[in-house]
């Protein structure tokens, strides 16, 4: 059985998916393995049931895990990609869930930067310079300028899913992006929403570039917590 590390954060939920995916991720898991059941996997954390399945329910968002009802849940096979009429399909229910897109969003972008940025040569930096010239230089306030403006944060997010040398890191980046597409659209047309997210992308790639491990997760941490404003005032205008 994997090694279970007890949960002691405040964020439970997080945790547990945290855990679970770095099963998966770090292959301590394997492909088509099937996970111990809710209740197994409760004992084991040492939380509720209900905190297990909110974990379960949050990674087969994203796509690392498939549950099936009466089955179990079972780690995902990771095969060519995923086209994108494909995933609006499989999350139709959920694509206007902001709080678990934020959540998938949160888990496995940043666990993507982290391991991308230690292996970034300097032409690859310069690539990631060059598209947050172009955000800067997009021309703010219209339904054309939010579809070009993800357009650019879509393609950021690409290049460092292909270059963290994880397939399934990649393949999970391109399901995340077609997933999060139509909430970051509508996010963008909020006022100061641009600009915060190239700032926060400048933000990153400045510690990237200094190759600094505490600099890199607090421009993360500042991303997402940023983000989570503009995801909030979504929810309510609801």
């Amino acid at each position: 059985m994997v090694n279970v590390v007890p949960i002691k954060r405040v964020t439970i939920t997080e945790q547990v998916m945290e855990q679970i995916a770095q099963w998966i991720t770090s292959g301590e898991l394997s492909e088509g393995d099937k996970l111990p059941n809710e209740r197994e996997l409760a004992e084991k954390f040492g939380v509720n049931r209900g905190r297990i399945r909110e974990s379960l329910r949050a990674l087969s968002i994203i796509g690392l895990i498939t549950i099936k009802p009466g089955e179990g849940s079972y780690v995902n096979k990771q095969e060519a990609p995923i086209p994108s009429e494909t995933i609006i399909w499989m999350y139709h229910n959920e694509r206007n869930n902001l709080e678990e897109i934020y959540a998938a969003r949160k888990l496995i972008e940043s666990e993507v930067y982290l391991t991308t940025y230690k292996k970034l040569e300097e032409k690859q930096i310069q690539q990631l310079e060059l598209i947050l010239e172009e955000l800067k230089r997009i021309s703010k306030g219209t339904g054309d300028h939010c579809e070009k403006f993800q357009d650019l944060l879509d393609k950021f997010d690409l290049l460092m899913g292909e270059w963290s040398e994880n397939k399934i890191y990649y393949k999970l980046i391109q399901t995340i992006i077609h997933l999060r597409r139509e909430s970051m659209v509508k996010l963008l047309f909020l006022p100061g929403a641009s600009e915060n997210s190239r700032k926060m992308r400048t933000e990153l790639v400045k510690a990237m570039k200094e190759k600094d491990d505490t600099k890199v997760k607090q421009a993360i941490d500042h991303c997402f917590n940023s983000a989570k404003k503009f995801y909030d005032l979504v929810n309510e205008t609801k």
